[in-house]
């Protein structure tokens, strides 16, 4: 029990950086916000206490946002919840086939193109919400609509205009905060603060603003699925959204979960133990009527950074959401909508990472860059499923070049009595990435070792980035790794 203390604090600062974004994650989606502060609950008490990555938070998040919004818009709220059991089914068979490695080898481009595409999405669409009026039915709508709902402003100092100020205080207290605030107050959320502000300003003036609802006892929050499961069970758009939502969660907590392993030396995600501990969680969600869960790295990084010991800080989050509002349901009550609109509209701007393209396009050309722009283009125009289809169509094109030669050949053997040798002979793409992955994995820490990439024909950027996290990580943990070979794209990165 040496690290309880630690454990306590950190959270502390994650309940506080959690509740904000489980509201106004719900609210994006467009269902009520104590469904997202459900998922909150599950996601720590439950998956906290299942999960392979014993940092990683769970709960509701943005990246699913979208694709619930359009399905609640286009099937309803009741078909959430049978949607949410086939992917939690889902999701648990890909973790008992060990297949959690798979959704590694997803294309970067892909990930971050999908990613920035759902940042568009949530800015253009939340920013009609930070004038008190609801989104558009689409993300192209919600851009054209844009201009006008600004010119439409006047000094009257009405409902949207009030609302439109305290959506910008929320901002700009949020955005002051992260720049000034002191080293000894690091970890409070600039979300928090900012929230904070906003619902003081808006009681203590007695603005007319929208304010959040939520019901007086969180029993109250919880919907179970309809009678007339079974039949939806076997409804093609049911099944086509299970789908979607499981692919897309498993991707974005295992890439993650893979982010956190990056941010401590403590004990290695167990990706099919993730995704087994997911798919609980995505089945206890679609029982309760609430949304759809991911391993979140916002979170889970504020929980590294406090300094987390073991998985009971991310248990004890969902345990303080769980009493704050039992015991305090009435404060929640007092927050501005705008004000959660606001939070959504800084978390999706920061989605849209125009530094990863640039990285993208100097380390491996105009291919990858392409590709995370089309996902992009694709989420914003059409849907969020097909951009990643588009995206992972795409990549395919990296294969062309290799294709008379796609096999990686993997060697792995001890080098003398304090040594560990790995060859590879081939090319090295995502087709074969998984198999890359666990032999690297495999090689014992405490050795020297050498990865011998002489033989290696290519590599495409999926295989590079993932072999220079590990080497990172291994020499970050004082590892002596030693690259040999002279392969142009792999040595760069010795």
């Amino acid at each position: 029990m040496a690290g309880l203390p630690r454990d306590l604090t950190a959270s502390i600062v994650v309940f506080l950086v959690a509740m904000p974004l489980c509201m106004g994650i719900a609210i994006a989606s467009g269902v009520p916000p104590e469904r997202g502060l459900i998922t909150g609950i599950i996601g720590g008490i439950v998956v906290g206490a299942l999960a392979g990555s014993p940092f990683q938070v769970s709960g509701p998040a943005a990246g699913l946002a979208v694709i619930v919004f359009e399905i609640v818009r286009d099937q309803g709220l009741s078909a959430l919840g049978p949607i949410l059991l086939i992917a939690g089914l889902i999701q648990v068979a890909a973790g008992v086939f060990k297949l959690g490695g798979w959704f590694r080898a997803i294309s970067p481009a892909v990930v971050h193109g999908m990613l920035a595409g759902i940042g568009v999405l949530i800015v253009v669409a939340q920013f009609h919400v930070l004038f008190d009026a609801k989104p558009l039915p689409s993300g192209l709508d919600n851009l054209a609509a844009m201009p006008a709902r600004l010119l439409g402003l006047s000094m009257t100092w009405a409902g949207a205009e009030t609302a439109f100020a305290v959506g910008l205080l929320t901002i700009g207290v949020m955005l002051a905060w992260e720049k000034f605030r002191p080293q000894s107050m690091r970890l409070v959320p600039a979300a928090l603060i900012g929230v904070l502000v906003a619902t003081l300003v808006a009681s203590g003036l007695g603005l007319g603003v929208v304010r959040v609802e939520v019901p007086a006892s969180i029993l109250g929050a919880i919907v179970p699925p309809e009678s007339g499961l079974l039949a939806r069970l076997v409804d093609p758009a049911i099944l086509t959204a299970a789908l979607a939502i499981a692919f897309i969660a498993s991707a974005e907590t295992l890439l993650s979960a893979a982010a956190v392993d990056r941010m401590h030396d403590g004990v290695r995600t167990d990706y099919n133990k993730e995704l087994r501990a997911q798919g609980i969680g995505n089945l206890l969600c679609g029982a309760a009527g609430a949304l759809p869960m991911t391993g979140v790295i916002v979170r889970s990084s504020a929980n590294v950074q406090a300094g987390a010991a073991t998985r009971l800080s991310a248990i004890l989050h969902g345990v303080w959401i769980l009493a704050f509002i039992a015991l305090l349901p009435w404060l929640l009550r007092e927050i501005p909508m705008v004000a959660l609109a606001a939070v959504l509209v800084v978390t999706g701007w920061r989605l849209v990472s125009l530094q990863h393209v640039r990285h993208l396009f100097r380390d491996y050309g105009l291919l990858p860059a392409g590709i995370w722009a089309a996902t992009l283009v694709t989420v914003v125009a059409v849907d969020l499923l097909s951009g990643v289809l588009i995206g992972i169509g795409l990549s395919m094109l990296e294969l062309l070049p290799h294709l008379k030669r796609l096999r990686l050949k993997i060697d792995e053997e001890q080098d003398g009595s304090d040594g560990y040798r790995i060859a590879l002979d081939g090319a090295a793409t995502f087709v074969s990435l998984p198999r890359l992955s666990d032999s690297l994995d495999r090689a014992p820490h405490g050795t020297a070792i050498q990865l011998d990439v002489s033989r290696l024909s290519a590599a495409d950027h999926t295989s590079v980035e993932m072999i220079r996290e590990w080497l990172n990580r291994r020499r970050a943990g004082g590892a002596a790794i030693e690259l040999t070979g002279n392969n142009n794209r792999i040595a760069a990165l010795a």
